[in-house]
């Protein structure tokens, strides 16, 4: 179904075209930078158009001349109350109440599919995101890119694209090689080797001690005294194995849950690297050289050292970027190109979310992206910043490698899931965040979290009251109703139209904004109830007009609960 925006930019089309068929307008402009959207102030109308300043140049035209040309043809619409021409040739548009009720009807009616898009058209999206390094539980520094990926995803889909979570295990570098060291000596510890302080470089979390207490009681001390090349590649996919299914199981804390775990020792095992390369080579963007010297004073040891490189450069990178090393070892970025090579066989458009110090990766990820598909297939990389924990205000150090770190299921057993998801959403994704376990828990309208779920709660709150009460409500007659209860309206109705925006853009941020906005919107129509007790919501001696507010609660009720869904928080029914 079109959204209320969608139908007026059809309504808007068929007066252009009746303009053109009537010789007031040339045929065949372009309309592509033509808009239909809500003035930033409400006080100039519902709707408003710069149709006539994007068509006049082209039409050799004055942009008022020709507004006052379009204005006669909107204003002739049965959903149109007025047509004012403003400034240099915006056209504002006041709807009629009555448009608003039948909106507000179309909430009630649609309920949760109200929002829903198909503007993804089935488009096949991988959004990969987390994809931390399987060398320990996931801890805080991990949340941020986690809750904002699968809101992405979850945003996507409702926006109808076809959408796959992936998780890229690295899995092949010297940090598991590490991992599964730390794992031998812990195995050495269960059979009763005093191993003393652990040595510097390796993980001393405690939650290695499990998986060597496992490898002892099934191998006995058979890898005991044994040379590495005996026991390090079973006790690192043993390590892998078990940090992974710790990984899922702490993510599930937070609800999320990938469909797809690739894994990098696999894309090298299955021969991807060299197919990878063999389709760059083909077109010659990897040859045999050696890259520019570091910039400024050259450090003593530095010496031009030959190595396989990609021709990143000829795709907007700043360098060309080794994928093999002088001793013909694959880089990291090697095995990465290949991956993202990988993904591109079953998606249309690739999504990853990295922590910001990965910036300085981005455009050669995105070169090699671009060649291998001869930039066919969109890819977008998301940097999300750091989140710095406080409690009271005080800030809370992490550390992984000393095991001292604050893990992500203590958080969300600490405070709840729906407030962790929603609270990293409280900030665009590449702006710094300060998550405190007080202010997030915090009844009162500084905390978005709270302010949007209270909302939901008093809603919800209504119907028990109602039947406390004893009120017999009949049919809700919307035409009760005022202006200002009608604004509330026009507000909710913006609701398809954010989901549909929030996804061209890649940002789900934009989702809890307009919540929090939805919810003061509310809170301020209850308040009035106060002052007023005329203005409550229920009037135990007037059943038609408490049903009718009854149904423009519960019309916001649903926006609330259909925009908590997209990024994955639940809505409260009540609050303690």
């Amino acid at each position: 179904m079109l959204t209320l925006y969608a139908r007026f930019a059809a309504d808007l089309a068929a007066a252009l075209d009746a303009l053109e068929a009537e010789g007031s307008l040339p045929a065949g402009l372009k309309r592509d930078a033509i808009t239909v959207e809500p003035p930033r102030d409400t006080t100039h109308g519902d709707l408003s158009t710069n149709a006539a300043m994007v068509l006049a140049k082209p039409a050799a035209t004055n942009p008022r001349a020709l507004a006052a040309l379009l204005a006669p043809k909107l204003e002739a619409l049965a959903q149109v109350e007025s047509v004012e021409i403003a400034g240099p040739g915006f056209i504002n548009l006041r709807l009629t109440e009555a448009t608003w009720r039948s909106e507000l009807a179309t909430i009630l009616a649609e309920a949760a599919a109200y929002g829903r898009s198909t503007t993804g058209q089935g488009t096949r999206v991988n959004v990969e995101y987390v994809s931390a390094n399987p060398t320990g539980p996931m801890h805080m520094g991990h949340c941020r890119g986690a809750v904002v990926g699968d809101a992405l995803a979850g945003l996507l889909e409702y926006a109808g694209y076809a959408v796959t979570r992936e998780y890229y295990i690295n899995d092949a570098g010297a940090q598991v090689q590490t991992l599964g060291r730390s794992v031998h000596l812990r195995y050495r510890e269960a059979l009763g080797e005093q191993i003393g302080a652990i040595p510097e470089g390796y993980y001393p979390g405690d939650y290695l001690i499990p998986i060597g207490q496992a490898l002892a009681a099934e191998y006995g001390d058979a890898y005991v005294g044994k040379p590495e090349s005996d026991w390090l590649d079973l006790f690192r996919t043993r390590a892998v194995a078990a940090m992974m299914e710790m990984i899922r199981a702490d993510l599930a804390l937070l609800g999320i849950v990938h469909e797809v775990f690739a894994s990098e020792a696999a894309v090298q095992a299955e021969g991807r690297v060299e197919a990878a390369f063999d389709r760059l080579r083909a077109d010659g963007l990897i040859y045999q050289g050696t890259l520019e010297p570091p910039k400024g004073e050259l450090p003593d040891d530095w010496e031009p050292t030959e190595m396989t490189l990609f021709r990143s450069t000829a795709f907007g990178d700043d360098q060309d970027r080794p994928v093999r090393k002088s001793d013909g070892g694959l880089t990291y970025f090697g095995t990465d190109l290949a991956y993202h090579f990988q993904k591109t066989e079953s998606a249309d458009q690739l999504i990853d979310i990295w922590g910001a110090d990965h910036a300085g990766t981005v455009k050669r990820i995105q070169a090699a992206v671009k060649a291998l598909t001869g930039g066919d297939k969109k890819f977008d990389v998301k940097l999300v910043q750091m989140v710095k924990l406080l409690r009271n205000g005080e800030p809370v150090k992490m550390s992984k490698r000393s095991g001292s770190f604050v893990t992500l299921a203590d958080v969300v057993h600490e405070v709840g899931k729906d407030v962790v998801r929603f609270t990293m959403l409280t900030r665009k994704a590449d702006a710094q965040m300060d998550f405190d376990f007080a202010k997030v828990v915090e009844a009162s309208k500084d905390n978005p979290v709270f302010y949007v779920q209270y909302a939901h709660a008093r809603i919800f709150s209504l119907h028990r009251r109602a039947a406390e009460a004893g009120m017999v409500l009949p049919e809700a007659d919307l035409g009760l109703l005022d202006a200002e209860e009608l604004a509330l309206v026009k507000l909710a109705a913006q609701f398809p139209r954010m989901i549909e925006g929030s996804a061209a853009t890649r940002e789900p941020h934009r989702i809890a904004f307009y919540l929090y906005d939805l919810a003061a919107a509310f809170h301020a129509l209850w308040n009035r109830g106060n002052d007023d007790p005329g203005r409550r919501f229920l009037l135990a001696d007037n059943p038609p007009l408490s049903a009718a507010r009854l149904a423009l609660a519960d019309a916001i009720g649903q926006i609330i609960r259909n925009g908590l869904g997209v990024i994955g928080v639940e809505a409260a029914e009540e609050l303690h």
